[in-house]
């Protein structure tokens, strides 16, 4: 059992995928670059971080469909523009207000979606609102696990598309952790990476 973090090495990225409290989750660091040469067989998930420029990862559009249609499962979080790399997905940008909660009663209006889903056995509410960066029409049959205030997917797991899973979100955890900023995105990776690790080591 083995996961793969793409890891762009901007500060956020280092001190997500290195430091000392979520570098146990990962087995193993490469640069986008690098991922074309590395065995398909040799992993069970790529991790792909937020704000992994799309344009490093595009090369490896068809490494990583061959890597789903083995039954790799990959996790891709937000302002990566996996739409540009990975299969069906289809995602529509909306502008950040980064300051509601300074409005006395503000509701971001993010909700969970699939309360009986494990994942919020380690999750709240509250862990997944931080800011809202767009949304997704995944395709039919897909689990969708919170939505926005429209009710409009942000993060779902799609074991449609492919003989794989896509885990997909438009959150964006590493990007804040990394710089120190929305104690509610460690509070996810707390327990999302512990759930990532779960999923993998029962799937």
């Amino acid at each position: 059992m083995s996961i793969l973090a793409v890891h762009p090495g901007a500060y956020y990225h280092i001190e997500s995928l290195e430091g000392a409290r979520y570098a146990g989750y990962f087995d193993c660091l490469v640069r986008p670059e690098d991922l074309a040469g590395v065995p398909l067989e040799d992993h069970d998930v790529v991790l792909i971080p937020c704000r992994t420029p799309a344009d490093r990862m595009a090369p490896h559009r068809a490494w990583l469909a061959a890597f789903l249609e083995r039954g790799g499962t990959i996790v891709a979080t937000g302002e990566s523009e996996s739409q540009l790399f990975l299969p069906g997905i289809t995602f529509t940008p909306q502008p950040t207000n980064f300051w509601w909660w300074l409005t006395p009663g503000a509701d971001l209006g993010v909700r969970i979606a699939s309360p009986g889903h494990g994942l919020f056995t380690r999750l709240a509410q509250r862990d997944i609102t931080w800011h809202l960066h767009g949304w997704f029409d995944p395709p039919d049959g897909v689990e969708v696990l919170a939505v926005n205030g429209e009710g409009r997917p942000i993060l779902y797991v799609d074991d449609i598309t492919s003989s794989g899973r896509m885990v997909v979100t438009s959150l964006d955890p590493f990007y804040h952790h990394g710089s120190h900023f929305m104690p509610a995105t460690t509070r996810f990776l707390d327990g999302f990476l512990p759930w990532v690790r779960e999923e993998l080591d029962i799937g």
